[in-house]
């Protein structure tokens, strides 16, 4: 467990000094690799994939399937390629490095090798000329092209509940023209029915019992739909914010276990482990809901009523770590009167949850790049939820966006916004 949390405030100040970042599952390459091509230089490849052979669906550790890259440089300069090949599955499961196989040969071009990476739920086979840097790209003549034969497949462990498999080809350095970044979408066998993993939050209200606004009770639940199951157990977390400042906000939760209320126990006032849903959560599964209670404690800084939003996040618990589903809710608080017990006491079997929050994973297996990628959020109303269920596939939109920040030291203020994404 120690390997897979880390205090989310350690990671935010460690950001601004480090040259190579990890956040999520998501690799940043070194700085030099965004150093931006010359402005006439960009936007002028164009990619094309060829029909994939032998045609017919993956298996799961089975038969693989090739295809011809081709990239093409239509201007009359040479032009550099940085090769970047994004997987995203059709299903509610991000996919690990060893998901999907891949392999890359030179046919007209250089000797060739590759690696692979995973990325905010994405797969990514990256490749580079044999014997330089990964992040070394190839140099494509003026009115030239360069073709490369690339083979894929499904590793043994590819998630029971995702299906096809869309590969997408493009540049991690921005050089193809608009509108030539093909992609092939892969046929599993067996077939499944893709779903997602839906998390919410219900029945936001006061406790009975206690003056209003005191104490607010409500339900986080989640649900899967679509076919197969979660082949791990997987982590869900609480990140707390205020509407105003306070040194000791003292906000204390509480989840219902067997008929009684135990406090979740951290050391870190934002951030707050919930309790592990087991391994083979499926549609079949139904829905899992965790009640929950908070209120602030004695000596909350807080003396009027203030906003708290709580936002509830899930991952795998190892590898590609990176936030697949949440949700956000937010509600007005008041602190405790001298004459009121806002909520009940911890109870003193409670189990202690970790004290920080699921940590972030190097996930390239070379210096592969990564890029910001989107969240899809989507607002449910002031006291319901916002409601995230994956990310987008637009990461090559960002890389240039990426470069500019860490080159102006803005590592801390981007890898912060990430994290508060979905509750924009």
């Amino acid at each position: 467990m120690s390997a897979r949390i880390a205090t989310r405030r350690t990671l935010r100040s460690a950001a601004a000094t480090a040259v190579v970042a990890a956040v999520a599952g998501t690799v940043l390459m070194p700085l030099s690799a965004y150093a931006a091509p010359a402005a006439e230089n960009l936007h002028a490849l164009k990619i094309t994939m060829g029909a994939p052979a032998p045609s017919g669906p993956l298996t799961r550790g089975g038969a693989t399937e090739t295809f011809e890259l081709t990239v093409a440089n239509p201007s009359d300069k040479p032009h550099s390629y940085h090769p970047w090949m994004i997987g995203t599955p059709a299903g509610a499961s991000p996919l690990q490095q060893t998901d999907v196989t891949f392999k890359v040969e030179g046919v007209t071009a250089p000797a060739t090798e590759s690696s692979i990476g995973q990325q905010d739920g994405e797969w990514q086979g990256m490749f580079h000329p044999a014997g330089k840097g990964a992040s070394e790209g190839f140099e494509i003549p003026a009115g030239g092209k360069l073709t490369w034969k690339v083979t894929i497949g499904l590793g043994k462990n590819y998630p029971t509940n995702d299906g096809d498999f869309a590969l997408r080809a493009t540049s991690y350095q921005n050089e193809v023209a608009e509108g030539g970044s093909p992609s092939l979408t892969f046929k599993t066998d067996p077939a499944v029915k893709a779903g997602k993993l839906e998390t919410s939050f219900k029945n936001v209200g006061d406790c009975k019992g206690v003056p209003a606004l005191q104490c607010r009770e409500m339900d986080l639940s989640y649900r899967v739909t679509g076919d197969g199951a979660f082949d791990t157990a997987l982590y869900s977390w609480l990140d707390l914010s205020f509407g105003s400042d306070a040194k000791v906000p003292n906000l204390q939760l509480w989840t219902l276990v067997d008929g009684k209320w135990e406090g979740l126990s951290t050391a870190d006032p934002a951030n707050f482990m919930l309790p592990t849903i087991p391994k083979g959560f499926s549609a079949a599964s139904g829905e899992r809901v965790l009640h929950l209670r908070a209120s602030f404690g004695p000596n909350t800084d807080f003396k009027k009523a203030t906003d708290v939003t709580l936002h509830a996040g899930v991952s795998l618990p190892e590898g590609n770590t990176y936030e697949f589903s949440g949700a956000d809710t937010k509600f007005q608080l008041t602190p405790p009167t001298a004459t009121t017990s806002p909520a009940p006491t911890p109870s003193k079997s409670a189990t202690a949850q970790p004290s920080t929050s699921p940590s972030p994973s190097a996930s390239a297996s070379a210096s592969a790049t990564a890029v910001v990628a989107n969240s899809n959020t989507k607002a449910t109303g002031a006291t319901g939820s916002l409601a995230h269920t994956g990310a987008d596939s637009n990461t090559g939109l960002y890389a240039g966006l990426a470069a500019a920040l860490v080159a102006l030291g803005g590592a801390a203020a981007w890898l912060g916004a990430r994290r508060r994404a979905t509750r924009a």
